[in-house]
């Protein structure tokens, strides 16, 4: 009989990338981060280049990808613009999860609404998919997006848990928890890989872990913040105890 399923973590190193370029030196070096990541039990990388590269920057995603070196999944977050939909294909990673921006933002808060970008997403998605690239759409809680995401011909939907994270314990978290269950039951059924991220940490993972059909988790900010305490090995298999 086989045993529970591992949930992938996936270590967005975008907070690494934004320490080197704040003395604009090599240091911290992303090879070395990536080892160490891997080394300690991670599953995959995450990045997310954007267009004014204050974190990742384009010519970072081949050393990404050498340093990762087929031992764990790539994958890119991006804004769907053609841009990117270029550095994706020349990258050839794992997975893309299609993420829309909002200009000045500090990081991802707003989902795709698929009854108004469907037509725009689904050549983009068609590009993706042909070159053997699995693809994720950044997806609220609405069970009604997450059927227009089926339709698409999307591998994944990624719930965004900001909400969740954000809100106070209590009958506010159990609220958004309640929603990000609904839709989680909704993709599975529909034979969608369900993925989370956004804000989550070690203190409110343990319940994104029970979703159904969860498959992956990225996690970058909170996860190198407690690196920084605690040192990231450590960090890295505190998060793999509780997705276990």
């Amino acid at each position: 009989m086989d045993g529970p399923t591992m949930i992938s973590l996936s270590v967005n190193i975008n907070k690494v990338a934004t320490l080197r370029n704040s003395r604009g030196i090599d240091v911290p070096n992303l090879r070395d981060t990536i080892e160490i990541c891997l080394n300690a039990g991670c599953h995959g990388i995450t990045v997310h280049p954007r267009s004014d590269q204050r974190h990742i920057r384009f010519d970072d995603l081949p050393v990404v990808k050498s340093a990762i070196d087929g031992r764990a999944e790539l994958n890119v977050e991006c804004d769907p613009a053609e841009e990117f939909i270029e550095l994706v294909l020349t990258t050839r990673p794992t997975q893309c999860t299609l993420v829309p921006t909002v200009p000045g933002e500090i990081t991802s808060s707003v989902v795709f609404d698929l009854t108004r970008h469907a037509d725009e997403l689904r050549p983009k998605i068609e590009r993706l998919k042909q070159d053997g690239i699995r693809v994720s759409l950044f997806s609220g809680t609405d069970p009604e997006q997450v059927q227009l995401a089926k339709r698409l011909d999307v591998d994944a939907i990624e719930l965004y848990t900001g909400p969740y994270a954000m809100a106070s314990v209590g009958h506010a978290r159990d609220a958004e928890y309640a929603k990000l269950l609904k839709a989680a039951e909704a993709a599975d059924r529909l034979g969608l890989r369900v993925h989370c991220g956004h804000d989550l940490t070690v203190d409110n993972l343990a319940p994104i872990a029970r979703l159904p059909g969860l498959k992956e988790v990225s996690i970058g900010h909170h996860l190198i913040a407690r690196a920084l305490m605690l040192g990231l090995p450590t960090v890295i298999r505190e998060h793999l105890g509780i997705l276990s």
